[in-house]
């Protein structure tokens, strides 16, 4: 089971990835901006008023609809969606339903999605070594 601290540590220790402590937010740098890759949830908790912040639960970037599809098919105790990310290539997971190596694949992936292709050939071939 991952816990909050596991998405700081994994996270971090992908090359160049930036945090806003205050919001828990993870970017990597890209042409000089921070990309997201994986941020907390914000939850309507009661209609007409402002969101939640839920650290349960984060949003991670995923290469695409397909992508996004298929984690939403794959376990919806795991994974899901809301109106406000329709369209937009990210997934809502719920952390504690992963194990941590699960959680570490699923931030090396979106992590992947938002960093610069040079930065990660070379991750890629730091691997392979």
């Amino acid at each position: 089971m991952a816990d909050l601290e596991d998405v700081r540590r994994l996270a971090l220790a992908l090359p160049e990835v930036t945090t806003d402590d205050e919001q828990l937010m993870f970017s990597v740098t890209v042409k000089g901006k921070a990309k997201g890759f994986a941020w907390p949830w914000n939850e309507r908790v009661e209609p007409k008023k402002p969101k939640v912040r839920n650290l349960d639960v984060y949003a991670v970037r995923v290469a695409n609809g397909s992508e996004k599809e298929m984690l939403l098919a794959s376990d919806p105790a795991k994974f899901f969606t809301e109106d406000h990310y329709n369209g937009f290539p990210a997934v809502l997971v719920r952390i504690a339903a992963l194990d941590v190596d699960e959680l570490g694949e699923l931030l090396t992936d979106a992590w992947r999605c938002m960093a610069p292709k040079t930065l990660v050939k070379e991750f890629d071939e730091h691997l392979d070594t």
